[in-house]
């Protein structure tokens, strides 16, 4: 199914059918969108910044070389935020990843590291998962943050190979070896001597980011940040 045509039907579900608040399924009121003001009070924001050592840089300690990760909230299993990630890669509302990245995008501007980045780049979807969903959810949150940052955002900088299963319920090694060569570059993108950010959706293991940043191991001089929109937790 085409692009074009999965974001028209999209389109018409948000009309004829009403969105509540996605983390309460309350009516929104005048002025608010995606989250009800309580919810957006209650959501777990991990408050971590790009200079001091926080969890998600820890994930990447022996793994792989990065200059700094940061993730915008905590994802719990049950939860506002996996309502609006459930509601985001499956019920077909990419406004979500809007309301996020502007979010993120205002809290991060004013952040001195991130006058360094040259680069936004969304971690890509296969070509035959993009055309079943439409989208890549997590383009629009990597787009706003960019915008905000007002650094050049390129969406197709990485290039997925395979079409790999979900992996949510796999161990770190089995997903670090499902991830080998899963990604690379795209020869059409200049990226040598580039400070990346390298963006996601919710990181578990740190596989699929590991993959990523291995992709750009060819160039000479690349310096890797993550962002994503949420973390898991751990207890």
């Amino acid at each position: 199914m085409n692009n074009w045509f999965v974001k028209i039907v999209n389109d018409i579900n948000r009309i004829l059918v009403p969105i509540g608040c996605f983390g309460c399924n309350a009516y929104l009121r005048k002025g608010e969108r995606t989250l009800c003001t309580v919810c957006r009070n209650q959501i777990p924001l991990t408050e971590q910044n790009f200079h001091k050592e926080n969890s998600f840089d820890r994930i990447f300690y022996g793994r792989v070389v990065i200059k700094k990760a940061v993730s915008f909230l905590f994802f719990t299993h049950n939860g506002i935020v996996k309502n609006l990630i459930h509601n985001l890669k499956y019920k077909n509302q990419e406004q979500i990843g809007d309301f996020l990245g502007d979010w993120c995008g205002t809290l991060l501007k004013n952040d001195p590291i991130l006058q360094k980045i040259d680069l936004v780049v969304p971690v890509p979807l296969h070509k035959k998962k993009l055309n079943k969903r439409g989208y890549n959810q997590v383009s629009n949150f990597a787009k706003q943050v960019a915008t905000h940052l007002n650094i050049k955002y390129e969406e197709n900088a990485l290039i997925k190979t395979r079409n790999t299963k979900t992996q949510t319920k796999k161990n770190r090694f089995l997903r670090w070896q499902n991830n080998q060569n899963l990604f690379q570059l795209n020869n059409e993108i200049t990226v040598q001597n580039k400070n990346i950010l390298i963006v996601d959706d919710v990181v578990t293991t740190g596989a699929t980011l590991e993959a990523c940043a291995n992709a750009f191991k060819t160039e000479n001089s690349v310096t890797i940040y993550f962002l994503t929109m949420a973390m898991v937790e751990k207890t």
